[in-house]
């Protein structure tokens, strides 16, 4: 291909360098590289609706093949990129062919992050992360009856709700005292947890597995660091991710923490690259923010694609997030941590809520459960920065629509 711009990794990311690119008037050649055989596809069913065979798998693509015609996108599915050659400006490829490039776009996502413990390799067990994983674990589970998940975030939390859905005894392992103990406040993960015991997931807090157990190539039991064995003919291992990051790091781009640094504009340290998605880190206030999730894939890449055709970035937007366990639907808008007080409006006991957190008196982030109205407003508030104090949020007879209308008029 004649240079223009190479995407690396057919990810939400990816995908949307490419339509944005296009919007904005980006008239040169764009090849997407991939390194799974397959199309970009939605990953969040893929521990949800795809996990227990609500959605079927033809649903899953972003885009069907008359987008790539349409936007003049060349796709190149199954070809994992081994080396930046960024004197030459060239993308080389797993088997030693190569790619020109004027400009470049890395959106590699991430990994799951494996255990290294004995029997990590035995036949059931699993990571989540990419849709040839979702399909083994799909067929384990419709022969076992026992399993453990190892790791109580997101995708642990949603796959022990899966798999209690789908009839398995599931029992959860997680080193910390709560769920959701990087990204969740304790108000909320005290509810989760209640929730998930409610259905009968066993949820063992301060555990650490230091073994997985075998017999005759396939798992038998979980070993905590107690001594405990907790039967299993599954497992589970959802303990995080790890940004691809490698390339970049190698090619001499910076990097922190396994991710490559971008700036409000997606920006990496060498100019007409970007990176966007799961592998693209920032720093605010000598913190490195990292997020995973769709949301932020989309805006970063947008905020991308601005860059690579030398218009202003757009305006920043707030961070959010879903996540549906059982019947509960858990979206999050705004970053919680660091608040200072919390007002709860609506009711946890009707499983129908929401938290406010605040700083210093503003109000920063939002989680809300089975209230997709109170999130919508809750972004708009977040974005407005809308004075609101605790009391206000926790009045119902308070119109907080009303407080978001008079802010744009004031």
């Amino acid at each position: 291909m004649s240079a223009g711009l190479v995407i690396v990794g057919a990810s939400y990311a990816g995908l949307q360098i490419a339509a944005a690119a296009r919007e904005y008037g980006y008239a040169e050649p764009i090849l997407m590289l991939g390194d799974e055989p397959h199309a970009p596809y939605q990953k969040p069913p893929l521990s949800k609706g795809y996990l227990t065979e609500k959605v079927a798998e033809a649903a899953l693509p972003l885009r069907g093949d008359a987008f790539f015609k349409e936007n003049a996108v060349e796709f190149a599915p199954g070809n994992r990129v081994a080396r930046l050659d960024l004197s030459a400006r060239r993308v080389v490829v797993a088997d030693g062919r190569y790619y020109s490039f004027a400009k470049l776009a890395l959106t590699c996502g991430s990994r799951a992050r494996r255990l290294a413990i004995p029997g990590a390799d035995l036949a059931g067990v699993h990571v989540l992360r990419t849709l040839d994983d979702a399909r083994a674990l799909r067929a384990t589970m419709r022969e076992t009856r026992r399993a453990v998940v190892i790791g109580g975030g997101y995708v642990g939390l949603e796959v022990a709700a899966s798999l209690i859905g789908a009839g398995l005894e599931v029992t959860v392992l997680e080193t910390a005292n709560q769920v959701l103990a990087r990204v969740a406040m304790p108000p909320l993960a005290d509810y989760l947890a209640r929730k998930h015991a409610e259905k009968g997931v066993d949820l063992r807090f301060g555990t650490t597995a230091r073994a997985i157990l075998g017999a005759e190539g396939r798992v038998r039991a979980v070993e905590c660091q107690d001594g405990t064995q907790v039967p299993a003919d599954l497992v589970v291992i959802g303990i995080g991710a790890i940004p691809n990051g490698e390339l970049a790091a190698e090619a001499g781009l910076a990097c922190r923490g396994g991710a490559i640094l971008v700036d409000d504009q997606a920006r990496t340290s060498v100019t007409d690259i970007v990176a966007a998605g799961d592998c693209a880190a920032t720093e605010r206030d000598g913190q490195l923010i990292r997020l995973e999730s769709v949301q932020n894939a989309n805006d970063q890449a947008r905020a991308a694609a601005t860059a690579l055709v030398g218009l202003p970035a757009p305006a920043a937007t707030v961070p959010w997030f879903w996540s549906d366990q059982y019947d509960l639907k858990l979206q999050t808008a705004g970053l919680a941590a660091g608040h200072d007080a919390v007002a709860v409006r609506g009711s946890m006991a009707a499983d129908r809520f929401g938290l406010f957190y605040f700083r210093n008196r503003q109000l920063i982030a939002v989680d809300t459960v089975n209230r997709p109205g109170d999130h919508l407003l809750a972004r708009r508030l977040l974005a407005r920065r809308v004075p609101l104090t605790a009391g206000q949020v926790a009045d119902e007879s308070i119109d907080l629509r009303a407080l978001l209308d008079q802010s744009a008029t004031s």
